[in-house]
């Protein structure tokens, strides 16, 4: 792949997936046909259905080898599941098919990817993505309040106060921690240097994607 192929590929990011390149350069002989049977069934597959004998069928009446025919489906799989994860918002239609023709992908066949990805099967295959990806429990509740140690084994923490804090997960553990009045600032402060950092980042053109 040129380096103007990973410069104006947007959705990918700055390089092309091995998978993807793969890809393009397994579709000679490909008809439309055939094209839309696998990418119907990478489309199941995304969906979270079971297409392995859809597949199976469809490598065994296919002229094209088999070893072309997985290289194909990898590719279209990793085309689809990179162009889902970015809002419509975001990644607009005719940049897609731009980035695609960039790969060098037959018009045909990008027409049909542009129309999985920005057609009413999108809901279901963000849904079973989201369900699929892996990811940690969230939190369902915070509470919190402000106590002062009045009997303690440490002189150094009689009368100082404290902020107790506990969280419920949506796995339905709860941790509770207590922190001094001094530790709670820090922590406040390095959270909004986080966001505030994030921020900064955003705003560089570099990390944006482009309409």
């Amino acid at each position: 792949m040129s380096a103007s192929h990973a410069k104006d590929c947007r959705f990918l990011g700055g390089r092309i997936p091995p998978e993807i390149e793969s890809f393009y350069k397994n579709l000679q002989d490909v008809d439309q046909e055939l094209f839309r049977k696998i990418l119907k069934a990478v489309v199941s597959a995304l969906e979270g259905k079971d297409c392995r004998e859809v597949m199976r069928s469809i490598a065994e009446s296919s002229l094209v080898p088999q070893e072309r025919l997985a290289h194909i489906i990898a590719g279209m799989h990793r085309i689809l599941s990179e162009a889902i994860r970015i809002p419509t918002t975001s990644l607009r239609q005719e940049t897609f098919k731009e980035d695609l023709r960039e790969l060098r992908i037959p018009e045909d066949f990008i027409a049909d990817l542009s129309s999985v990805v920005f057609g009413s099967r999108r809901a279901a295959m963000e849904a079973s993505a989201s369900q699929n990806d892996p990811h940690l429990p969230r939190m369902e509740d915070f509470k919190w309040r402000v106590d002062v140690a009045i009997s303690t084994s440490s002189l150094a923490r009689a009368l100082q106060p404290s902020v107790v804090m506990q969280m419920k997960l949506s796995d339905g553990k709860l941790h509770r921690f207590e922190v001094p009045v001094s530790k709670f600032q820090d922590l406040r402060y390095n959270v909004a240097l986080i966001l505030k950092e994030m921020n900064d980042l955003e705003k560089r053109s570099i990390l944006r994607i482009l309409d």
